[in-house]
């Protein structure tokens, strides 16, 4: 892997339907699964990020419910774009429930969504994402720093 150049903050947004199944969002830029999740802007607040990349990505109005961590190890929060850069990122996982608006694929950066089982999820999913659903199913009052 190339050297890291950029660290970026990230958020990333757990959200279970009612039968407990947790939204993927197949990503169009890596071809894989993963927690709708995103970048934060300048300005903006980690909480906004979340509700903003869920609103662009999904089409959900969303209400945070908890900070289910901060993850930064490098072992997990380093990824190589297909176009060769090299980011780390420190990202903060929310859960998230559904106030208002249509599942609905709006944006380039999505190729699907779908809600997976949690004990069933696929295959091709971005390699730290089931470390963040086995957080967000751990029943804790304490939020995950990692």
């Amino acid at each position: 892997m190339a050297e890291v150049k950029e660290i970026r903050p990230g958020v990333a947004i757990v959200i279970f339907n009612k039968e407990g199944e947790v939204l993927l969002q197949k990503r169009a830029d890596v071809n894989l699964w993963g927690i709708p999740s995103g970048h934060v802007e300048p300005g903006e607040t980690v909480k906004n990020a979340a509700i903003r990349e869920i609103l662009e990505e999904t089409g959900l109005q969303v209400k945070i419910l908890r900070l289910i961590g901060v993850y930064s190890d490098p072992s997990s929060q380093v990824f190589q774009y297909p176009d060769g850069r090299v980011t780390h990122f420190v990202t903060c996982c929310f859960q998230a429930k559904v106030i208002g608006g249509e599942l609905s694929v709006i944006s380039s950066e999505t190729l699907d969504l779908r809600y997976f089982p949690c004990d069933r999820l696929p295959a091709n999913i971005l390699k730290m994402h089931p470390h963040w659903l086995t957080d967000a199913l751990t029943p804790t009052a304490q939020s995950f720093i990692r």
